[in-house]
């Protein structure tokens, strides 16, 4: 470790201790998008939706669970979520052998909620976020459990660290990166990589105008908090900020950018439309910023657009999504 982040090194050895539990999820050419925005842009894809559990999460909290003791592991986890760290929690302990009692926001879709129930874990349910923090709070103290956070720390920065790692090998040459934003993990983990990697390249983070947590922690200069998450984007809906994962977004991230609701929509819409994938809310989030606020001074760009997750029903999706003829 350093101040700055994991070792590349680091991160390169747990990519090998996971190499079984998880895939390597490919980066691809859209053409489609370059078509849309013109101008010379190379728009490439990382297709992160691709992973087991269908986000990132997994790796992450794989990462967590390989680094408790036998003792901890023994006395099982329990983990916050509005469903994809949940499942990735869940499914993680069940690939080590232990139990995962889940908390999680009683508003979640319920295909959400079946697929930690397949993997084994308990599901308890919460009325909203913070009291869902404080349910799990709770438990840890009961059961003893290890609550496996889902965007803090060294063990979660090393485990999105392999994103960064995978992006830098599968593609030559880009000059930016687009994230999406909840509370840091994903960001904070792959910007630590390509900035050691390609420290030309701009990282820039995408948040969901209901849930601007790092946008209002960068401009205090400290962790922040908001009263509520307001967005269909539930899995960025990050409650507050956390000083590693903060430090790494301010020590490695160029800047933020934020897209609102009816944006994400029309992104989910349009992706749909021009690549035929249905994804949620969030991991919709690079391409709305990239067809929207970012569009004009990204032209003639290589652009790298990360796609997280795609834990989502096809019910869902179609009330979510926006399709129109106008989807950019």
């Amino acid at each position: 470790m350093t101040a700055a982040g994991p070792d590349i090194a680091d991160i390169g050895a747990l990519r090998e201790r996971l190499a079984e539990q998880t895939t390597v999820t490919p980066v691809i050419r859209c053409a489609a998008i370059e078509d849309e925005i013109g101008g010379g842009t190379r728009v490439f894809a990382k297709l992160e939706f691709l992973q087991r559990t269908g986000t990132f999460k997994a790796r992450a909290a794989l990462a967590t669970l390989y680094a408790l003791s036998p003792e901890q592991l023994a006395a099982g986890v329990t983990a916050v979520s509005a469903g994809n760290h949940a499942i990735a929690t869940a499914y993680a302990a069940q690939a080590l052998g232990t139990s995962a009692k889940v908390v999680m926001i009683r508003a979640a879709n319920p295909s959400r909620i079946e697929a930690c129930r397949s993997y084994g874990a308990e599901v308890v349910l919460a009325d909203d976020v913070h009291e869902a923090f404080e349910v799990a709070e709770r438990i840890q103290n009961d059961e003893d459990r290890y609550f496996v956070h889902p965007f803090e720390g060294p063990a979660v920065a090393t485990g999105t660290g392999i994103v960064g790692l995978e992006i830098c090998e599968q593609c030559d040459d880009f000059d930016t990166v687009i994230v999406p934003v909840g509370g840091g993990g994903l960001i904070g983990g792959i910007a630590n990589v390509v900035k050691r990697l390609r420290p030309a390249c701009e990282v820039i983070g995408v948040e969901p105008e209901g849930a601007d947590t790092m946008h209002r922690s960068l401009a205090s200069g400290k962790p922040m908090r908001i009263d509520s998450v307001r967005t269909i984007a539930d899995s960025l809906g990050a409650p507050f900020a956390l000083p590693y994962s903060f430090g790494l977004c301010q020590l490695h991230v160029d800047r933020l950018t934020m897209v609102d609701d009816p944006q994400l929509r029309r992104a989910m819409g349009y992706l749909f439309g021009v690549m035929k994938i249905a994804v949620e809310p969030a991991c919709a989030a690079s391409t709305a910023a990239l067809l929207g606020p970012l569009r004009h001074e990204l032209a003639g760009k290589r652009v790298m657009l990360v796609m997280c997750g795609s834990n989502i029903d096809w019910a869902t999706f179609a009330e979510q999504a926006i399709f129109d003829d106008d989807a950019a």
